[in-house]
């Protein structure tokens, strides 16, 4: 009697999303209960997540329902986003590394200084400036890393399906 099994494809795709969800949370608790400060780099690397997990999650709840040229064009947007998170990792881990200059808002000295904008007593944090490394690699870099995992988990859900299908 052969043993039924999950299709591989759903598997990928719920792995994506899974990964996706504990990178964000856990960006997210280092901001509010670790103390770090996301960089305007940090921000803007959390969109990946913010506009791709609802997606993806939308994709996983309507897995069934979705004719298959929506669904491989929604997969498509979701790697794209993913893809593009990735390439954020990069850049803002490279920033940090002095392997390129990062954008003038968040690196350098910046253009002019007033005494009167030390009544902000928000941080602000430098896009070239690392709070923490672990292994050698920081938030960004590991960003990179698990963005570009979930890019091959959702390729992977893709070929599974396209190979299911055909």
């Amino acid at each position: 009697m052969a043993v039924p099994t999950r299709p591989l494809d759903k598997l990928a795709a719920g792995l994506a999303f899974l990964f996706g969800l504990a990178t964000i949370l856990g960006a997210l608790g280092s901001q509010y209960i670790g103390g770090l400060y996301p960089c305007e780099l940090c921000l803007e690397q959390r969109l990946a997540y913010y506009i791709g997990l609802p997606i993806l999650l939308g994709i996983l709840v309507l897995w069934n329902r979705l004719p298959l040229a929506l669904w491989f064009a929604l997969m498509a947007i979701v790697t794209a986003i993913f893809a593009w998170g990735t390439f954020m990792g990069t850049y803002h881990a490279g920033v940090e590394w002095g392997f390129w200059p990062g954008p003038t808002a968040c690196t350098g000295i910046g253009e002019s200084f007033s005494f009167d904008q030390l009544n902000n007593m928000t941080p602000v944090i430098g896009c070239d400036v690392v709070q923490f490394r672990f292994l050698g690699l920081s938030l960004a870099g590991y960003n990179a890393l698990i963005s570009l995992g979930i890019v091959a988990l959702l390729i992977a859900a893709m070929m599974f399906q396209a190979r299911r299908r055909g």
